[in-house]
């Protein structure tokens, strides 16, 4: 057999976009993949190995609700042995699958090496699931935008936490790429996570399934009628954004909604990303513009971005009509931050637009300037959140074992990223974060049943914790809180709580 380029992963090298590679679904494109994996192994043990080092470049994973993640999987583990009175473990059917990640490896390898051991895992399925829907659309492999895709996999979704969203975003990426140019069989055999995905979480199963309707509908018609395709699509987005308005609770986006096009993904830590954001929102239109005028002389060339360009344009269009959040009845806490994960999706589509492009030098150039720009500025936010945390482990660490300890941890401004959870992280072992959020929301496998020596029992209460303006009440003492106290936010000190006061009455915050 021939060895395929390593530009094609159906063996034909930087073939028109617009020839399809598996004509009426005749190919197997499992095998295809396969052989191509097989000779270019090393490039991709390579590349991987260069996507997980940020989770190896400190000591601790800095991604907001990590920090939660582990210390419920802790917790679990009292309860387990009946060391947490009023606190239990239920079966949720959903949002689960990095949990069980971390209690499984926990209870092997201990939670310190669990945490690096699911978030590799975690971001290697959303990084090729991603990649692999790119191939799709491109009809090759683009190994030039591989390093954008690396962005996208650290991107606001990772930095908040929200792995089993961002879980199950990279199955539904892997499912798409393979019923997209699969075969008749292969398509059906594109559903078979799909268990799997909804228990990560649903919201990609959605997504999937839709993706997959769009992509049937408009390949079945010529080229001139898939407008009314997607004007259908469109509809069916407006009459949804109705149907929800009318019929749920609904929280609108506080944050100008032009700004999520995907590239919001790598706005973190504070203003200066915008010199990311704004480098890849001007190479990637450039690149794309420049690729179609030169080939203007190919007939249809132009038609390759049609499809992804409708996703996009489509996935945009629920990012600005659907709610933000969405409260259900019966359950405390609210669907939340809708706007911001849908996003995580815009950008991997964004990323199959630019896939389409003839690569060049000077895009090399581009894309090499703008990913050592996101990681810098990352690695320098994600050691000094790693100090911080330093801290509070050594202050806690100052109590008699087992105190309930509060905690009011800012980000810094114009951050985008949430920090408080490192509180959680560095009470394993030792303490108890009594506001921790998620035995309160009844939407995780941890719950509070009644009033408790480990937790509150309220949302209210936990949001009002991690706000600073709790009132402490006698049940909750003995506690302890921890608070910023130096005018750069990154000093952190410990005091007792007294019954009546405000729990961040001290806290400063820039």
């Amino acid at each position: 057999m021939t060895a395929p380029s390593p530009h094609s992963i159906l063996g034909v090298s930087q073939a028109p976009p617009n020839q399809d590679l598996n004509p009426a679904g005749r190919l197997p494109v499992l095998g295809l993949v396969a052989d191509y994996v097989r000779i270019y192994w090393l490039r991709f043990v390579l590349v991987s190995a260069a996507v997980l080092v940020p989770c190896f470049w400190h000591r601790r994973i800095m991604a907001g609700d990590l920090g939660s993640h582990l210390y419920n999987a802790w917790l679990a583990q009292l309860i387990a042995r009946g060391q947490a009175p009023g606190l239990t473990v239920v079966t949720n059917w959903t949002n689960i699958v990095f949990d069980f990640m971390l209690s499984g490896l926990g209870q092997i390898v201990g939670l310190a090496a669990a945490e690096k051991i699911a978030v590799s895992v975690s971001v290697l399925i959303f990084f090729w699931g991603a990649f692999a829907l790119m191939c799709a659309a491109a009809r090759r492999v683009p190994w030039f935008v591989a390093p954008l895709l690396a962005i996208v996999s650290y991107g606001w979704t990772f930095e908040m936490g929200f792995f089993n969203y961002y879980i199950s975003l990279g199955l539904s990426f892997f499912a798409l790429a393979l019923f997209w140019r699969g075969n008749r069989f292969e398509r059906l055999l594109a559903f078979a996570p799909a268990p799997l995905i909804v228990i990560a979480h649903p919201v990609a199963l959605v997504w999937l399934v839709g993706a997959a309707i769009y992509i049937v509908a408009a390949e079945s018609l010529p080229d001139h009628w898939q407008f009314v395709i997607f004007l259908l699509a469109a509809a069916g987005i407006v009459f949804l954004h109705y149907y929800v308005d009318s019929h749920f609770i609904v929280d609108a986006e506080e944050d100008p909604l032009y700004l999520f096009t995907g590239a919001d993904q790598f706005l973190l830590f504070g203003a200066r990303y915008k010199i990311v954001q704004f480098a890849v929102l001007i190479f990637a239109p450039v690149a794309v513009f420049a690729d179609i005028i030169k080939r203007c002389s190919i007939r249809d060339a132009w038609a390759a971005y049609s499809i992804p360009l409708q996703l996009f344009v489509l996935m945009e269009l629920g990012v600005l009509l659907l709610p933000d959040g969405i409260r259900f009845t019966g359950i405390s806490a609210a669907l939340a931050l809708i706007t911001e994960r849908l996003t995580s999706i815009s950008a991997v589509l964004f990323c199959c637009i630019l896939g389409l492009v003839t690569p060049r030098k000077w895009h090399a150039i581009a894309v090499f300037a703008v990913v050592a720009t996101f990681f810098t500025f990352l690695y320098r936010d994600t050691a000094r959140l790693n100090h911080m945390e330093a801290q509070v482990e050594g202050l806690v660490r100052t109590l008699p074992p087992n105190q309930r300890v509060l905690g009011t941890i800012k980000p810094p401004e114009g951050s985008r990223v949430l920090i408080q959870h490192m509180l959680d992280r560095a009470c394993i072992g030792h303490c108890f974060s009594y506001g921790n959020y998620e035995p309160t929301t009844e939407m995780f496998r941890v719950r509070a049943l009644r009033p408790n020596a480990y937790n509150m029992t309220e949302g209210n209460a936990a949001a009002a914790m991690e706000d600073g303006d709790y009132d402490v009440a006698a049940r909750d003492l003995p506690a302890y809180q921890v608070y910023q106290c130096g005018q750069q936010g990154t000093a952190l000190c410990i005091r007792p709580l007294a019954e009546g006061e405000e729990n961040d009455e001290l806290g400063i915050h820039p």
